[in-house]
């Protein structure tokens, strides 16, 4: 007996030098009817292992999280799209809920939790985990944000939860995680300057140490060992430099406001 016919899907993944995991993310993706890279200038073998899963590949220059993501949805073959980051790859479990799903498509788009390794450890509380990631929907329906970091799906009518992980595994050195992290705190302090927000001393004392007692508290963060207090910690001390940097912002803004 055949199995039910479901609705097409492009897995979307936009990469830059990506070698390390991407052979992994492209195999798990293989149940999809098309894979396409959207390649922002990689110099590693990122493209020559895309080529070998079958890939359709697109060079785009980079342009911000949100707005290289739009891009690349609007290139697929198919309405229905899986967005994947390079470091990232669908569980067998969830390969079976998305395609269960796709059968009869009772929604306009769907998330599913993701499970994040960090440290060497596969986080099960905190802010690692579930982590409700919406990857999946019809593109007539919703696309990314324009958000140059901490970017968005943003989709019109019904959305469920699928049951299986989304895996990521950046295998970043905690180096790498810490530049990572600085960059995007200066992008998320720029965003919050040009919407016209100002920082205040309360937010840059109460908004982390609160942070810090929900993540690593009231969602169980400690139940990951020494891996999850990092976690929580370097997401913490995010909050804090992300409005240290507002408040250098909002200075420099106000210095060069005309004196009435």
């Amino acid at each position: 007996m055949n199995p039910p016919r479901r609705a097409p899907v492009s897995a979307v993944i936009i990469t830059l030098n990506a070698e390390r995991l991407l052979d992994k993310c492209l195999r798990s993706v293989a149940f999809c009817d098309e894979i396409l890279v959207v390649d922002s200038g990689s110099t590693d073998r990122t493209l020559e292992i895309a080529r070998e899963h079958g890939a359709r590949i697109i060079h785009q220059d980079w342009l911000g999280f949100g707005p290289q993501k739009r891009f690349a949805v609007e290139q697929a073959a198919h309405d229905w799209v899986l967005c994947l980051d390079a470091d990232e790859w669908v569980s067998e479990e969830l390969q079976a809920s998305i395609e269960g799903f796709l059968v009869e498509p009772a929604a306009q788009a769907a998330m599913f939790p993701r499970c994040n390794r960090f440290l060497g450890r596969w986080l099960r509380h905190g802010e690692g985990y579930p982590d409700w990631s919406l990857r999946l929907f019809d593109r007539r329906h919703g696309n990314w944000s324009d958000d140059a970091v901490h970017e968005r799906v943003i989709a019109r009518g019904n959305i469920v939860r699928l049951q299986g992980d989304l895996m990521h595994e950046s295998q970043e050195t905690l180096h790498e995680y810490l530049e990572k992290q600085n960059r995007y705190t200066t992008l998320q302090a720029r965003a919050l300057a040009e919407a016209g927000k100002r920082a205040s001393v309360s937010r840059l004392l109460f908004s982390p140490a609160f942070r810090f007692l929900r993540l690593y508290l009231f969602r169980l963060g400690f139940m990951d060992g020494v891996p999850g207090l990092v976690h929580v910690t370097i997401g913490s001390m995010n909050t804090a430099i992300k409005y240290m940097k507002l408040m250098e912002l909002n200075h420099a803004s106000d210095e060069h406001r005309p004196a009435r």
